[in-house]
């Protein structure tokens, strides 16, 4: 919707601009943040609130959203990092590592919304906390692990600084930007379907997922997530605002009767799996509200690793740290600055350089905070798909994350069966963007389709863009189509092809 600029000129006439909300705010930005007039006045124009399109009920409650199908975090990563043991026999205390976990993504949330001015949330990442828990620690120690993703964030914080991840950025044709967002849809499409159970793995070479149990719908907790689905699909069709809101809220309720009745528990207790139960948090009342946060991991890294393993086997764990955080980061931003209305047709954003950037120390605080590199969540596209379009939903994102180190029994009340409802209803508005690819020329399609299927297929934002990167300069290049190609791309996707040979590379020389 275009949006009228009638700030004041320097003679004390009045511009009359009119800017296309979905091309022009990269270009153009009419508002000084921050200048003049009352409070409130001074507070939308800090953030662009009018501007944008947005109002401040709005901002709350994309907020809101984005926190709830984010709260997960707050309790997945203690199970992912706490008691895991590392190559000297430590372990990580899971009640520590919630603490830092709801400390790093509440501060480094609230610092995104008031630098970047966009409605993201920051948390620490699932992909490098999970590789930091299956791959690393069994050659390093945690406090060595940490110093290594600290290391990696540093690195991250310069290459932002020194705008050479904003080059590269730029450097990424508009259809792989489309590309990587639909990928993303599909993603954490698959996301929701995978963590109710909706999907799950079949335990055989072929085919490798089924639906449900069996084939079929066996448990009370999907049901929950296709009536959470179907509720939040018809009040998002029938335009109801806060859809996705009153349908976590409403599923919820119904989920906590459900556990009442039917006693369900969890999905896996006593070490032993039980397929009826629910999905990490279970729907019910917490005995308690309040809990007292232990920040005993602050600081708790060094930089010991190399001296462990050896200069070489670091520098590859480094190595594959800066590659995931750094197109994770950059593919995740692609997506929902697109979703929300906020990139150029190029696909670039306002304040992309500050984004960047406290992205980056996002990477350096989890490390120093023993909660694993902090990143920009792909599930903020749900704050986004309830009409968050600025830093103000992020500052309330991060204000809850703080909010919820202390009331950590009820981020466990909210179960991934819904979460994943959200998360679906949201995958679609984002795959709806396909329609701007330009599929009759093959050497376009063929690179998009593969940047697309890739990332849910594998799991992972960063192999999907590699992947991408990879086939465009090949596939593009071959057919005789290489003068349009950035030569940042080609460096990019020489990057990749180490990254993804890195297993080979560290036994060839490591032998």
């Amino acid at each position: 919707m275009p949006t009228r600029d009638d700030t004041p000129q320097p003679d004390g006439s009045a511009a009359t601009a009119t800017t296309d909300r979905k091309d022009g705010w990269a270009q153009h930005n009419p508002v000084k943040r921050g200048s003049g007039g009352t409070f409130r006045e001074r507070f939308d124009s800090f953030f662009e609130i009018t501007f944008r399109g947005s109002t401040v009920s709005r901002e709350v409650r994309g907020g809101l959203v984005t926190f709830m199908t984010m709260a997960y975090i707050v309790i997945l990563n203690p199970l992912i990092l706490g008691g895991v043991a590392d190559v000297a026999g430590g372990s990580l205390d899971g009640v520590k590592v919630a603490a830092v976990t709801g400390l790093t993504a509440g501060v480094m949330t609230i610092l995104f919304g008031l630098v970047a001015n966009l409605p993201f949330g920051i948390a620490a990442g699932l992909g490098i906390n999970s590789f930091l828990a299956v791959s690393v620690v069994g050659q390093v120690t945690w406090a060595e692990a940490m110093g290594l993703v600290v290391i990696n964030g540093v690195i991250i914080v310069i290459l932002s600084a020194t705008k050479l991840r904003e080059l590269i950025f730029k450097a990424v044709p508009a259809q792989l930007k489309i590309a990587i967002t639909v990928g993303i849809g599909l993603f954490i499409a698959f996301i929701g379907l995978v963590d109710a159970g909706f999907v799950r793995s079949s335990g055989a070479a072929s085919p490798p997922v089924q639906l449900g149990d069996g084939g079929s719908i066996t448990t009370i907790p999907t049901l929950t997530f296709i009536l959470g689905l179907l509720i939040m699909g018809v009040l998002m069709a029938r335009k109801v605002k806060g859809a996705l809101l009153i349908g976590i809220l409403g599923t919820t309720v119904i989920a906590i009767i459900l556990e009442a009745i039917f006693k369900l528990g969890p999905s896996f207790a006593d070490g032993k799996p039980n397929p009826a139960g629910w999905n990490l948090n279970v729907p019910r009342l917490p005995d308690a509200i309040v809990s007292v946060p232990d920040f005993g991991l602050v600081g708790a890294f060094n930089f010991d690793a190399f001296a462990r393993i050896g200069w070489l086997a670091g520098i590859m764990l480094v190595f594959t740290l800066v590659f995931t955080n750094f197109f994770d980061a950059v593919g995740t931003l692609t997506g929902l600055t697109k979703e929300a209305g906020l990139a150029d047709k190029e696909g670039n954003f306002p304040r992309l350089k500050s984004a960047l950037v406290v992205e980056g120390i996002g990477a350096v605080a989890g490390g120093a905070t023993s909660s694993s590199s902090n990143t920009i969540y792909i599930d903020s596209a749900a704050g986004v798909g309830e009409g968050a379009r600025t830093g103000l939903a992020s500052v309330v994102t991060g204000i809850l994350f703080l909010c919820a180190m202390f009331l950590t029994p009820l981020t466990q009340v909210v179960p991934l069966e819904v979460a994943g409802a959200a998360l679906v209803v949201v995958g679609v508005l984002m795959v709806s963007q396909i329609k701007d690819v330009n599929w009759s020329e093959f050497s376009i399609g063929l690179p998009v389709f593969l940047t697309i299927v890739v990332m849910p297929l594998t799991y992972s934002i960063a192999n999907g863009i590699g992947v991408g990167f990879i086939s465009w300069v090949v596939v593009r290049t071959l057919a005789g189509k290489a003068k349009g190609i950035s030569p940042l791309l080609w460096i990019v996707a020489a990057g990749f092809l180490v990254y993804f040979a890195r297993g080979p590379i560290e036994l060839l020389f490591g032998g």
